[in-house]
């Protein structure tokens, strides 16, 4: 038997016309909705009224700790050191004198902060302030990386900070010719009191059972200069970086001394900061043995390297960059140095913000300094170490 339809019935528009029941339906729908919005409020209103009567704390008036916790070391952009650096080589064990980079025990990397003062561009650069045209733009450059300029060293104190750093294969990372290959270098001495590091980089003479007495001569002086350590914000996390930029003051042509151990006049290089707890693939034997490395606290375990973050190993990241300047003030902090760039341009670049030329205006001014001025930075006693690297030669 055929099955009887109805067709819709049709509005005077055409239309089909909404039944009627379903215009009741929603009606009641948005009924149920306003009754239920109401019945919400007085709940709410009930159990604000209750917390009040027994004095416990909303979660809006609750202190965020767990909050405020993780913001404890947040990567921070910009300029977070500037400062002096100078860089030494020390011969090999009984080695007097040094022909070439083979006769090169270690070669260490000296950052010494500045503090907070600032400096006076346009003053301590004698720049005149009548300047126009080109004159004036190169003003402006170096009025805006300003905050990366360290001011001038004092030659009267022997108290200062300092950061003692070894570099790896016995030369820097070299961005010309070695872009892509990275240089492991080691903090290994920390201190305020310039004549403990005197004492540190100085000849030493002692005793062993095999070989008798051994003797190691005293660090030469192979390049004095500026830099500054920065961070920059990338669109996404894993995109920040850190990078430390450094210009020579002292010397102002490279010899054979500094191209042997890939100092350039001006460079910069990215620097990541080994975890702690991560132990070398497989097969390799690079680091440093778990006992002499950094004893980081918990927070920059936690919210620098990620231990214990969702999606994480248990350790966290194996390197990360250098968020705030507290990874590089522990004895056996592992760094990565990383080749980035040559020349002021290239510091202009990795550092942003015209802080390249801003180091080569400082860097220019400071080369007119004599090398005796450079030990008594440093309270050395110039005769103890050899200079003659600086003008190029091996010594």
């Amino acid at each position: 038997m055929p099955v009887e339809t109805h067709a819709p019935s049709m509005s005077s528009t055409g239309s089909p016309s909404r039944p009627r029941r379903q215009r009741r339906i929603k009606k009641t729908e948005n009924e149920d909705n306003s009754a239920q919005v109401k019945i919400e409020q007085e709940v709410g209103e009930k159990r604000e009224a209750l917390k009040a009567e027994t004095g416990e704390e909303t979660e809006a008036k609750r202190p965020k700790t767990e909050e405020a916790d993780t913001n404890e070391y947040p990567f921070t952009p910009g300029v977070i050191e500037r400062g002096h650096i100078y860089f030494f080589y020390r011969p090999k064990v009984q080695h007097e004198e040094v022909h070439s980079i083979d006769d090169v025990g270690k070669l260490h990397m000296l950052l010494v902060p500045s503090s907070s003062e600032s400096l006076n561009v346009q003053g301590e650069i004698k720049q005149s302030k009548d300047v126009s045209g080109a004159d004036a733009e190169q003003m402006n450059l170096v009025a805006q990386g300003a905050d990366a300029a360290p001011p001038p060293e004092s030659t009267t104190k022997d108290k200062k900070h300092f950061r003692l750093i070894i570099v790896g294969k016995k030369k820097l990372p070299d961005p010309e010719h070695e872009r892509h290959v990275p240089i492991w270098a080691t903090v290994i001495f920390l201190g305020d009191n310039l004549h403990d590091l005197e004492k540190k980089l100085g000849e030493k003479t002692y005793e062993t059972k095999t070989r008798g007495t051994r003797h190691t001569p005293p660090v030469r002086l192979a390049g004095r200069g500026v830099y500054a350590i920065v961070n920059s914000q990338g669109n996404v996390p894993s995109r920040n970086a850190t990078h430390l930029g450094y210009h020579l003051s002292h010397p102002t042509e490279l010899g054979d001394v500094q191209k042997a151990l890939g100092i350039h006049i001006a460079s910069s290089f990215v620097i990541q900061v080994k975890n702690p707890k991560a132990e070398a693939p497989a097969g390799q034997r690079v680091g440093l043995p778990e006992s002499r490395r950094a004893m980081y606290s918990e927070g920059i375990m936690k919210h620098v390297f990620g231990r214990g973050e969702k999606g994480r190993s248990s350790i966290g990241l194996r390197f990360t960059n250098c968020n705030c300047i507290e990874l590089l003030e522990h004895e056996g902090a592992e760094l990565l140095l990383i080749p980035a760039r040559t020349g002021t341009e290239g510091n202009d670049q990795s550092l942003g913000n015209g802080r390249g030329e801003a180091l080569e205006e400082v860097s220019r001014y400071e080369s007119e300094e004599q090398v005796e001025q450079i030990f008594k930075e440093l309270a050395f006693n110039k005769d103890q170490f050899p200079a003659e690297p600086l003008k190029g030669e091996w010594a």
